[in-house]
């Protein structure tokens, strides 16, 4: 299986993201904003955290609008992985291929520390490989990670059981401790916890290591 990690100027957490497909046996290219396609067979997007062209104007909207958007809209629009982790979940509300917004923290603060997660969905190629309501630690490093959507897209989020993380504690006001969502076909994941952080004992924990395992698994049986 192959995965494309994308870089914006002011990314920081490609290097990570990259690493974390690699450890599940994904053949990963890196893909520059500037390039205006995607390699050739990729089967997974990966759009990764930091502070991407400085969170000048809202948190990825200038990313949202780079060259390569256009290749990542299109690799969803035929079912392609998407998964969008911190400021990449940013990017892929401000490219619209998931509802909702990330507005500032409720407690106006950056918050970086390991947090509590609830599994709330194992329906997905990213979630199929945890227990329903499993609790799982993962880190948290987000300055405007209040997950917002109107009241009749919570309803349809959750009547299409397209929640995927919530969080155990919620840190930041996000509507209904929601920490994570799923595409309408299931196939694009947008989180603020950095799973790619927790792969490795060595590193501090390997409760995000089921989630690129499962994504492989997934897509293989796909």
């Amino acid at each position: 299986m192959k995965a494309a990690v994308v870089t914006f100027p002011g990314s920081n957490c490609d290097r990570d993201l990259a690493v974390a497909f690699e450890r599940a046996g994904f053949q990963v290219s890196r893909v520059w904003h500037k390039d205006t396609s995607l390699p050739a067979g990729v089967d997974v997007v990966g759009v990764p955290g930091g502070f991407s062209f400085g969170d000048y104007l809202r948190c990825g909207a200038i990313a949202a609008q780079s060259p390569i958007a256009a290749a990542i809209r299109g690799h969803a629009g035929r079912g392609g992985y998407v998964l969008g982790i911190c400021n990449g979940f940013q990017v892929l509300t401000e490219m619209q291929l998931l509802p909702g917004a990330l507005m500032r923290n409720a407690g106006l603060k950056f918050i970086c520390k390991t947090i509590g997660l609830q599994v709330a969905t194992t329906d997905s190629a990213f979630t199929s490989g945890y227990a329903k309501g499993q609790q799982i630690a993962v880190p948290v490093a987000h300055h405007d990670g209040n997950y917002t959507i109107d009241a009749d897209g919570l309803a349809a989020l959750q009547a299409e059981d397209r929640v995927a993380f919530r969080y155990s504690q919620n840190p930041n006001g996000s509507a209904a401790d929601i920490a994570g969502v799923l595409s309408a076909n299931r196939r694009v994941l947008g989180m603020m916890p950095h799973p790619e952080r927790v792969v490795d004992a060595k590193a501090g924990g390997t409760d995000g290591a089921a989630l690129f395992a499962s994504l492989m698994g997934g897509m293989a049986l796909a």
